[in-house]
This record gives structure tokens, C-alpha cells and sequence, in this order.
């Protein structure tokens, strides 16, 4: 049996499940100070005997093993949680193998091993909610150098018509700063889900996240692109993705169809904590060697 945590900036999902990605129980905890909460998981995963944990955590993180603070969160504008030693407290609590990384680079990892990706040596999945964040799967092998990616901090182009300031707390009008959830809410005044049948709304939102998605492409070529989070679900945006995203790279690039190419999760909401399922097993291949 092994455990995953799916950490993320309003609730923690916790499950138990195997190597297949089957779960045979589950909750959802509210994350507020990291005392309360990480008394809640820590509960859970002693009803079951584990044989390793796979946390899949909203970042920054430092995943560099040859660091002080390797399994710490850093530089989170979740001021409570700011270095804080998850891997650390994990392991003192249940005395087990832990797999450490970020919530999209789960994602990542569950798409490519059971999701839209399946089959394939790469994949990009991004998600576009509360924030912007994207994890990478490269030749089989989830993407790390100096740290993990942190995508959703890019630069992009404002578009012309568009006067809105930006969110972000510490890059203003970046990517994040301009189409994440926060950033739909504050421009257009309304919640996204508020704004259905705006469809300026959804073509703005488009034409940030085709310029981004244009620059993963020619950096990166993933196989295959998987667009997940709460804004993900107004399906038009996706409309105006295809439509900008040819403009922008005209034809310097071929691609795929750009339906079949950029989709929506195949787990659908389960991408992360089956990800980090497998970052579990992951964990204990690595402890049996």
C-alpha cells in the first residue's frame, strides 16, 4: 500500500492506494497552519500500514537532495508555511521512503503513466487556477535542474487593449499575474464562473496562454500538452488558444492537430494525487536498491 498527498494552496488531498493507481480511500483537509493540517494527514496515513508517501506540493520547493532545506517548501506566498520541512516531517511521523515534488510535476507524472499522455516519453502539464504552475515530463523523466520549473512566472506580451496592472506579488504582469484565476477576478470584476458568457474574457485569457504555450513548444517540444485547472474548465479558452497559437509561430513549427495535441486531463482532477501515487512508488523502488 502506498500514500500520496496532493498539497495545495486551499485543501490537501490524501490518499491510499497502489502502484496502478487505484485509491481505496481518501479525504480532503483544508490547508491552513501547517500544525493543524499536517496533524490531519499524518492521522490519515496511520490508519494504514505504508510503504512509502508521494507528496506532490504547491512550490516553490527545494528538490535539490544535496541541499540543507531538500524537502522543504521555500519562497511560498503562504507566509505560514514559508520553509517549512515537509519531507522532514513526513519521514519523523511515519518512518517511510517519501517522494518529493511539485503538484504539477505530479500531474505531469500521473498524465504520462495513465492520463492523455499515456504511451508517450513527454508530456507538459500545466494548470491554470488560483495560480499558474507547469510540470514536464522529458524523455520519461520528470524535468529538474538548479530547481524544478516554475512556468508560470514567464514573461508575455500584454495584449494592446488590455490596461490591467497584473497579480502577481512578485513579478506584477507575468503570466501568472495576468491569466490566473485572481488576476480573471480583479481585471474583469466578477468570478470566472461569473463569467461564462463573456467572451472577451476567454479570448484574453487565450491569447496569454498561447504565448505562453509557444514558448514551452520551441524550448521544450513536449508530445503532447495538458491544460488542467479551475479557469481549464471554461472550455472556450482552449478555442482561443488554437486560434492564436498559429499566428504566433507561423508555420516556423509544424504541429500536430491542435486538438488532439493540447487537451484537457485524462484523470481529470485525480492527475495530481495519482501522480503522486506514483512518486510514492517511484520512493520505494529507489529504497530497495
Amino acid at each position: 500500500m502506498l500514500g500520496a498527498i496532493e498539497a495545495g494552496g486551499t485543501k490537501f488531498v490524501c490518499a491510499v492506494g497502489d502502484e496502478t493507481g487505484r485509491m481505496t480511500d481518501r479525504i480532503q483537509i483544508p490547508t491552513t497552519f501547517p500544525e493543524e493540517t499536517m496533524a490531519k494527514v499524518i492521522e490519515f496515513f496511520k490508519q494504514y500500514s505504508v510503504k512509502a508517501v508521494g507528496i506532490g506540493s504547491f512550490g516553490p520547493i527545494d528538490v535539490n537532495r544535496e541541499s540543507s532545506t531538500y524537502g522543504y517548501i521555500t519562497s511560498t506566498p503562504k507566509t505560514a508555511w514559508k520553509y517549512y520541512p515537509f519531507v522532514q516531517a513526513m519521514r519523523e511521523a511515519l518512518s517511510v521512503p517519501i517522494g518529493f515534488n511539485t503538484d504539477v510535476n505530479a500531474a505531469a507524472l500521473g498524465e504520462v503513466t495513465f492520463g492523455a499522455a499515456k504511451g508517450l516519453d513527454s508530456c507538459l502539464y500545466i494548470t491554470v487556477g488560483t495560480g499558474i504552475g507547469a510540470g514536464a515530463i522529458v524523455k520519461g523523466q520528470i524535468l529538474e535542474g538548479w530547481s524544478h520549473p516554475e512556468m508560470g512566472h514567464i514573461l508575455v506580451r500584454r495584449h494592446p487593449d488590455d490596461e490591467y496592472k497584473g497579480k502577481c506579488p512578485y513579478h506584477s504582469d507575468c503570466l501568472e499575474g495576468l491569466a490566473a484565476g485572481p488576476a480573471i477576478e480583479e481585471r474583469w470584476g466578477a468570478r470566472g464562473l461569473d463569467l461564462v458568457d463573456r467572451a472577451e474574457v476567454w479570448e484574453l485569457e487565450g491569447y496569454y496562454l498561447a504565448q505562453a504555450l509557444m514558448q514551452y513548444i520551441l524550448i521544450l517540444s513536449p508530445k503532447r500538452i495538458i491544460l488542467g485547472g479551475g479557469v481549464m474548465n471554461q472550455k472556450q479558452v482552449f478555442s482561443s488558444i488554437y486560434h492564436y497559437l498559429p499566428k504566433l509561430l507561423r508555420d516556423y513549427v509544424s504541429l500536430p492537430d491542435l486538438s488532439s495535441y493540447i487537451v484537457s486531463p485524462g484523470l481529470g482532477n485525480d492527475a495530481g494525487i495519482t501522480g503522486a501515487l506514483m512518486l510514492a512508488h517511484q520512493a520505494t523502488l529507489e529504497g530497495s536498491r
